[in-house]
């Protein structure tokens, strides 16, 4: 009997592993590992004070350092972060935005000193900026100057780094941010038009030459539980990018209109509640964007099922990388075609979501584009609308969030038994031997070359000129990441992206008997009996965390509750957050952190505050908070703590108005008086 013939397998996708903490030296250690474990690309986390551009001892790093990434000061710890690791031959994701021309500045070098040839270099900085005035808040430099930057790298990298993706269109965070599948596709577009007109008006790139542009841009995609709403979106993102690319650039290749895309599968879905639902989470959400071969993701990345607890250790990410491995290399699905193609569910389905994003492009088109429509506030509060409604279809249990809002009795977790030991906790002692380490480069560097440096980079920033030239003289000459950034802030200035939080409408109607209209009574009655015409809650993000969405959806809420909401956007230092609770007479500070920096923030402000004088005024805090955090911080004097198990944002109202009446001597609102009480 003849042996059957074996089918010819597709190539697998490129398998990541978002990844990188404490110390370059940590995060090399890590990334070899994972190497050696069969990923296939690496995928670099910062930490945020290199991710906004500031050195690691500034005032706004502190607590931050090595959190959620690694720390990149200069070309030294780039070095160190890519130790044995030939670059040449690797293929490397960097998720970094305003600082993106910097990192990759740091990475050429290194490359070159390996003796690479940086023509052959192969991978992708983020660099979508757009993104993070919706969503993740890295931003640094206004619209205008950002795009400046991000066009300036596409000129150099089509010339110099022909096979580097030197943007990352990135829809995956604005659906973090509240997104629906058509905002998604629709705002990710326009960001794309937006940056390929800019390269094609700034002369950089010659006419006959905007086909290897367009071949180097890629996107970066979420992958939700919805199965196949996921699937269809990404056949639909597929076939607007092949219309886009003909019509509007006139790119006749077809290899180079291909829609090149990578994935991270959805992070907001994951549960703190039931956490071990998360992979089978994981595993659908992955499913959509590879079973489908017309519309495979050309990278992927799955987070780990503990992620809404903390930060993952290095067993939770290889089983996260086991979950791609087991698809590709055990099951048959390389082996065939689309197996979707002909569904004519599948087909109505693309075809709803393209003429819904359609409609959208052409009305954001019609405001001048995607970078109006970020500063009239119009694309924010879209999101913090959508997100509002999504947050309120689950409160009401229309969304079903199995283990949280339905099925969520369970037996005992022997993943999450003991909860000091299911995740990673970085060791403090890091950030110091960071502050160290800084403080050592800039003592033994030549500093006439860095001051040298900088001027030029400060000279070319006020022309036209392309900035990548004098940004690598920085870096070979050992300046600084906050150096570079804070060069280019004299020149630029600075950013405050709008919230979307006024803008945004009601979500939750307070019905007759309902839970709203309960909590908005005991507002009203509360600051009746306070003598002060509303509840004033400030709502604050200390440190460098970006991530929004929770504070802009109690922020929200609040307001719809009867609070005067004080909420002045991220990046706030303790002492800006203490002078604004001061000068508003504010009922409650409500502090939202995700970045695992609660513990060196929150202390301080409460610190402040007692300095101030401020005695009543109960302080409530809200992010990723493992539970030995939690007490701790309600030792110190915390009120409150809320996590991402507690979902329902109109009961944490009610809990920030039961502190209130608590922290001020008044009975409980169930049995409140009309008076105070002594």
């Amino acid at each position: 009997m003849t042996e059957p013939q074996r089918v010819q397998r597709d190539r697998p996708w490129l398998m990541r592993t978002y990844a990188g903490h404490s110390t370059a030296s940590d995060s090399n250690a890590l990334y070899r590992r994972n190497l050696a474990k069969g990923q296939t690309g690496l995928s670099v986390a910062f930490d945020l004070p290199t991710q906004t551009g500031y050195d690691s001892d500034h005032v706004l790093a502190r607590g931050e350092v090595g959190r959620v990434g690694v720390p990149v000061g200069h070309v030294g710890d780039m070095r160190t972060l890519f130790d044995g690791i030939p670059l040449e031959r690797t293929n490397t994701s960097m998720t970094i935005n305003a600082t993106a021309m910097w990192l990759l500045a740091l990475y050429q070098v290194v490359a070159e000193e390996q003796g690479a040839d940086i023509a052959k270099l192969t991978g992708t900085t983020q660099n979508d900026i757009v993104k993070e005035y919706l969503s993740r808040g890295t931003h640094v430099f206004p619209p205008g100057p950002s795009v400046r930057l991000i066009t300036d790298m596409i000129a150099y990298t089509v010339g110099n780094i022909p096979k580097w993706n030197p943007i990352n269109i990135c829809s995956y965070h604005l659906q973090e941010a509240g997104a629906t599948p058509v905002q998604e596709i629709a705002y990710a577009m326009c960001t794309a038009i937006s940056v390929l007109d800019a390269v094609r008006d700034s002369g950089q790139v010659p006419a006959e030459r905007m086909g290897e542009v367009v071949a180097r841009i890629s996107f970066f995609v979420n992958a939700g539980v919805r199965f196949v709403e996921e699937m269809c979106k990404m056949r639909a993102f597929a076939r607007l990018w092949e219309k886009v690319t003909l019509e509007r650039y006139g790119v006749t290749d077809p290899k180079q209109r291909r829609f090149r895309y990578g994935v991270q599968v959805n992070s907001l879905g994951l549960t703190e509640a039931q956490p071990e639902n998360n992979v089978q989470r994981i595993v659908l959400e992955m499913l959509a964007v590879t079973l489908s071969k017309d519309a495979r993701a050309r990278a992927v990345q799955l987070p780990a099922w503990n992620e809404a607890l903390g930060l993952p250790r290095p067993w939770d990410q290889q089983w996260s990388l086991r979950i791609q491995q087991v698809l590709a290399y055990e099951s048959d699905l390389l082996e065939y075609g689309d197996i979707f193609s002909g569904s004519e569910v599948v087909e109505a389905k693309t075809a709803e979501l393209l003429a819904g994003a359609e409609a959208e492009i052409a009305k954001v088109l019609e405001m001048g584009g995607v970078i109006p429509a970020v500063e009239s506030g119009y694309l924010k509060s879209n999101l913090v609308a959508s997100h509002a409604a999504r947050r309120a279809r689950i409160e009401s249990g229309e969304d079903k969030i199995v283990g949280v809002n339905c099925f969520d009795t369970t037996e005992p977790s022997p993943l999450t038994a003991d909860l000091d030991t299911a995740i990673m906790v970085v060791d403090p002692a890091s950030e110091q031997s960071v502050l160290a380490a800084l403080e050592a480069w800039r003592a033994e560097r030549d500093e006439a070359a860095v001051q040298a440096s900088l001027a030029e980079l400060k000279a070319v920033a006020a022309t036209e000129d392309n900035l990548m030239p004098a940004t690598l003289a920085c870096a070979r000459a050992g300046v600084t990441t906050g150096e570079w950034a804070f060069a280019l802030r004299e020149v630029f200035g600075e950013y405050r992206a709008p919230t979307g939080v006024g803008g945004a409408p009601v979500a939750v109607a307070a019905e007759p008997g309902g839970e709203l209209e309960q909590v908005r009574a005991a507002v009203a009655a509360t600051a009746e009996e306070l003598g002060a015409g509303k509840l004033r809650l400030l709502v604050g993000k200390p440190g460098l965390d970006g991530h929004s969405n929770g504070a802009e959806q109690i922020a929200v809420r609040a307001r719809d509750a009867g609070f005067e909401v004080v909420y002045q956007g991220i990046r706030l230092t303790p002492e800006q957050i203490v002078s604004a609770a001061v000068a508003e007479d504010v009922h409650c500070v409500g502090l939202s952190i995700l970045s695992g920096a609660h513990s060196e923030l929150v202390p301080d402000v409460l610190k402040r505050l007692r300095r101030a004088g401020v005695e009543d005024v109960p302080v409530i805090v809200g992010g990723i908070i493992p539970a030995a955090d939690g007490e701790a911080l309600k030792a110190a004097g915390v009120a409150a703590v809320f996590t991402p198990k507690d979902f329902g944002i109109t009961t944490i109202i009610g809990r920030i108005v039961d502190e209130i009446r608590l922290a001020n001597r008044l009975q409980p609102w169930t049995s409140a008086p009309t008076t105070a009480t002594n």
